[in-house]
Order: C-alpha cells, then structure tokens, then sequence
C-alpha cells in the first residue's frame, strides 16, 4: 500500500473503534504476509532458473588438509590421511601441517601427522624444520617426540642457525643440548656443518670458474645472481670469491635489490663493507626507492651504513677535486714557465750576451792598442784564453774584427750604443714583452 493511500485513509481510522482498528491491522498483515510469500516464490523461481550457470569453487585435498591442521580439527585431519592424502603437503611458503602443529603447540596432532609418515625433518621456504618451530616457541614436550622420532639436531636454517640457536627457553635448551652431547656433537661438527652450504656453494662457482666462459653472474627466476645468494646468506668466502672474478658489484635482480641491499637486509656486516670496498653503491634504491640504510633493521648495522655512505661521498669529493687540482697546475705551471721565459729570461740573457760582447771587444781592442799583453787583468786575461780557445776549436773561422769607439765618443757610451742595436735586431728591448712565436 502507497504511503499517499494510507495518509488518505488516516481520516477514516480515526473514527473507528478500538476493536474496528485491531481488525483492520489484522487484515493488512495478512495481505503483507500474503505478498511476501508471493515474491518468495517468485525469487525461487528465479534462482532455480540460473542455479545451473553458477560455478562453485572447489579445494583440493592437501590445502584442505592444510586448513584443518590449523584450526586444529583433528577428525578432519584424520579422515584426509586415511583418505590418502600426502601428510607433507606445503602451503606456498613451504610450511607443512607438522610445522603448524609445532608451532601450535598441538602434541596430539603432530603424533597422528607422525603416525601416517610425516617428516620430522621437512624444510620449508626459509629451511626451517618443525625442530626449529617447537625449539623458538619453547614447547619442551614437543621437541622431546621429534627428537625421538629423529629430527636432525644440526639442522641449519637461511639464517645459518641451528635448533639450539635460536631456543630461549631454558629447560628447551637443556634439552636440545644434552641430547647433542650423548650423541657426541663438538664444536668442530657444529663450525663444518654451518659452513657445508658455503663450501658447497664455493666448490661449485669454482668449478664454472674453471670452465672456459663459465658465467658466474647467472641469474635465477627471481633475478638474484651468486653474488646476491652470498651476501643475503653471509656467505664472506664466496663473496670474496666472486670479487676476485670480477664479478659487477651493482647488478639488480627483478626488484631491483644489489648485493649491498640484501646484506644490509639481513645483517652481515663484513660482507657489506667488503662490497663497498669493491665500489658497491651504498646510494642505489631499489624500486621502492629504498636504500640499504632503509631497509637495515639492526640500528647499530645502521649506524655503520650511515658511516660508510659518509666516508664513501667524501672518498668521491677528495677524487674529484684531485682531479681538478691537478689539471689546473698543470695548466698554469706551463704557462708560467713559458711567461717567465718570454719576459724575463729571454731579456736578460739577450741583455747579458750583448754587455759580455761589447766587454770581450773593448778588451781585445784595449790589447791592440797598448800591444803589450803584461798589464792586463786577470779577468781580461780568462777573457783572452776563452777567445783563444774558441779560435783553436774553429781554426777556419776569421779573426774578430776590433772597432774602435768614433772620434768624441767614449768607450763606455759605445758599449750602451752596441746593446740598443743588439735589441733592435733582435726586436726585444727592456719595455716591451717578447712572446713565442
């Protein structure tokens, strides 16, 4: 009914009786009642009509498995095994239902998942076993069944750490490591067997390397190159391996991390400054613009990044202004050399030769005059022996002719007239700048 016809109706109701009113609402429910189941029928309809295009979404057994491991639904999980389904099925991190139960704390499920075949020692995406899991969460009567059933004590995580590495649970420790004691485990197993995966990743990469073309910078589904793997993984053997191949310190993988940004990452602070002193860039940003400060959780790793990136810029700063430095003094000390040589040693050498010239002459002609060499002094007298000399060296060469000064000059003012025309012939004078040509 409109709202328009009930306001209209409004003016009738008022004048009815108590009882002609509850008849009244009696008689509109029933209609609204019989209207709902109208419509009903016809939704019916409708859906039955499109049921049969309608797609429904289906889960295979093992993530069904999976599901019910975590909620914890043991008859689920009891009639999926019996069904036949595989116990060590993953998720796509690699988890298994035994991981979740460890980490659970679920005893009766990890006995059942035990009793149909599970593996004690699965690893997951980051290498953890369900050892692993019930060692970190301290779940002591946990960790007693998968020992007993078997788990690998030395199991080694991505993170290098084994079981009792990573137990902070006192009794759990005490646990895990008498255990390793009964069973003869000494510091010198434990040292190889964390560094196994290193050495076989070194035996490895030596062996393309020795292969003529062996490529050492191959690349996996995700980008990440041996130098990548290493240096997230902290492997400092195999980095300096690759180091000496000359391997590129700043090749990306597909989110455009370098080997620097995945030891900041995951803290390994010797391969990190031993990448930056093969010139890895502490400035590269991945693509979201992260450097590797940025995505350094460890504060004090941080703080050394920070150092690092400082002394590198001032390193670069220092390079350049070297660079600069050393263009300009070579620039100007070659121009001054050639300056000096055009302003004040050509002139004063050309100045010199011609006053000893003028010297040597008036002296040859002061011997002609007076005939008589006894009286000369002894600076004449070297003057003569150098003259001598040179006339012995060059026999062909003519005498030198002696002028004598002109009538109402001195010798003196005859000197000074020989240097001016030294210079003109020359075009050089004392004024005036003479350049290279």
């Amino acid at each position: 009914m409109e709202h328009s016809d009930l306001v209209a109706e409004m003016v009738h109701i008022e004048r009815l009786t108590t009882q002609e009113r509850l008849h009244l609402a009696r008689h509109r429910r029933l209609q609204q009642l019989k209207v709902w189941r109208q419509r009903e029928k016809e939704w019916m309809r409708h859906q039955t009509r499109h049921t049969s295009n309608k797609r429904h979404i289906y889960f295979s057994d093992s993530v069904m498995l999976l599901e019910a491991a975590a909620r914890n639904d043991i008859d689920e999980v009891r009639r999926l095994l019996k069904k036949g389904v595989n116990p060590d099925s993953t998720n796509e991190d690699g988890l298994t239902a035994l991981h979740q139960c460890c980490i659970d704390d679920n005893e009766e499920m990890m006995k059942l998942l035990i009793e149909f075949g599970a593996n004690v020692n699965a690893e997951d995406s980051e290498k953890w076993t369900p050892l692993h899991a019930a060692a970190t969460c301290g779940h002591l009567h946990l960790v007693k069944n998968l020992i007993a059933k078997g788990a690998n004590l030395l199991a080694v995580n991505a993170d290098g750490n084994m079981p009792y590495d990573i137990c902070e649970d006192e009794k759990t420790l005490d646990c895990i490591e008498g255990e390793m004691a009964r069973r003869g485990v000494t510091q010198e197993l434990i040292d190889e067997t964390r560094a196994s995966i290193e050495v076989q990743m070194l035996r490895d990469l030596q062996n393309i390397a020795s292969i003529g073309g062996g490529d050492l910078e191959y690349k996996d589904h995700q980008g990440a190159t041996p130098l990548h793997i290493a240096a997230a993984n902290g492997y400092l053997r195999v980095v300096e391996f690759l180091l000496d191949q000359h391997v590129s310190t700043d090749v990306e993988d597909n989110d455009k991390w370098q080997p620097v940004h995945a030891a900041a990452c995951w803290g390994h602070l010797e391969v990190l400054e031993l990448l930056v002193q093969n010139g890895a860039d502490l400035n590269a940003k991945n693509k979201h613009d992260e450097t590797p400060a940025d995505i350094c959780e460890d504060p004090e790793i941080r703080e050394r990044i920070v150092e690092l990136k400082t002394e590198q810029e001032s390193k670069r700063l220092r390079e350049a202004q070297g660079r600069r430095v050393r263009r300009s003094q070579s620039i100007n000390t070659r121009t001054q050399s050639v300056r000096r040589t055009s302003i004040r040693d050509k002139v004063l050498t050309t100045k010199k030769d011609a006053q000893e010239e003028a010297r040597l002459r008036l002296q040859a002609q002061q011997t002609y005059v007076s005939g008589s060499t006894t009286n000369v002094p002894q600076s004449e007298n070297d003057a003569n022996v150098r003259e001598n000399t040179s006339s012995e060296t060059d026999s062909s060469a003519p005498p030198t002719a002696v002028r004598k000064a002109p009538e109402g000059k001195d010798n003196e003012s005859f000197l000074h007239e020989d240097v001016d025309k030294e210079s003109e012939e020359t075009g050089c004078s004392i004024g005036f700048t003479c350049l290279p040509r």
